[in-house]
């Protein structure tokens, strides 16, 4: 794979500090069922990455001892982490609003024949990646296959409650372009997303959010080999709006990777460029203080414009 960080290094991106903390993002891990082209974690199959009790048990004790009262956890298929419903659990208990990303096609693998009712039971909303409305082009982008297994998950959900009025079941999806361009606006896709899913697969959902596609990791690799990557960033950079600087994600949120090592966005964690703070180089979940990252300074590189550009965008869709 080739690298993006070198080609991302030097930036005029503006400086920016971390408002009040909402939000702890947790990877599970980079272990999943399917390969993207799009994904910025590289995750796939062949991924050892997972994050272990210990660690899990760290992040528990931080909720505990925090006024955070959302859990956005990712991966990977984090599901397929052996403390996945372990985390859940702990968490609803203290109360946490919990957040799964999750791909879908998850819900049909082999020993989650229950997933689905387990996130149900336990009020967990489902953030559900679905590229396209269209079957040829979700298998383009995620495989032989993925679009039919991706609208059976969706039906297990939609059965249990999932993204229906009055059930408190939050289904929303998540849009990513096919290459390098920006998402259409969000309000408009949303709209084409109910009406063709209601009227071809009779699926239902909440909201959909548009995701930029990143130029790091396998997306970015793709870029630089087809050469298109700096074509790619001067997109991203002409686009750039500096009223959507106040609603980026990483002003009130943290990313912890699999190894309870702390990140400012989850961009960052698969940059490798972690949260400086109190003269660390790298900070354990274990070793953060809260009021210590009030105003602390987030680590910037050129890929932060993706999160300015045009509607601008979060992980929970456009700005």
């Amino acid at each position: 794979m080739l690298a993006t960080l070198p080609l991302l290094e030097e930036t005029d991106f503006p400086d920016i500090k971390r408002e009040k903390l909402e939000i702890l993002q947790v990877n599970l891990g980079y272990l999943c069922n399917q390969s993207c082209l799009h994904c910025h974690v590289d995750a796939g199959p062949n991924r050892k990455e997972q994050m272990n009790r210990q660690t899990v048990d760290d992040l528990i004790k931080f909720l505990q001892n925090t006024n955070i009262r959302t859990l956005d956890i990712t991966g990977g298929a984090p599901e397929i982490n052996e403390h996945f419903r372990y985390l859940v659990k702990a968490a609803r208990r203290h109360g946490v609003r919990i957040i799964d990303r999750c791909n879908l096609t998850i819900l049909n693998e082999p020993g989650q024949e229950d997933l689905a009712e387990f996130l149900a039971s336990h009020r967990v909303e489902v953030v559900a990646s679905l590229p396209c409305y269209l079957k040829d082009n979700v298998d383009a982008q995620r495989g032989k296959g993925v679009y039919r297994s991706s609208i059976t998950g969706l039906h297990k959900l939609n059965a249990l409650g999932y993204g229906k009025p009055g059930t408190g079941l939050t289904l929303n999806l998540m849009y990513n372009p096919q290459g390098p361009s920006l998402p259409p606006p969000q309000d408009t896709l949303e709209a084409d997303y109910k009406r063709e899913l209601q009227h071809r697969e009779g699926v239902e959902f909440n909201s959909l959010f548009v995701l930029v596609n990143m130029p790091i990791k396998r997306f970015g690799s793709m870029l630089i080999s087809k050469g298109q990557f700096h074509e790619y960033m001067q997109l991203l950079k002409d686009t750039y709006k500096a009223s959507n600087l106040k609603g980026i994600m990483c002003r009130t949120l943290i990313s912890v990777d699999w190894q309870g090592y702390v990140y400012d966005c989850d961009f960052n964690q698969m940059l490798e460029l972690p949260l400086l703070i109190q003269g660390r180089t790298k900070t354990h979940i274990n070793q953060i203080s809260i009021d210590a990252l009030m105003e602390n300074p987030i680590v910037i590189r050129n890929h932060c414009y993706g999160c300015t550009a045009g509607q601008g965008c979060s992980c929970s869709g456009a700005l």
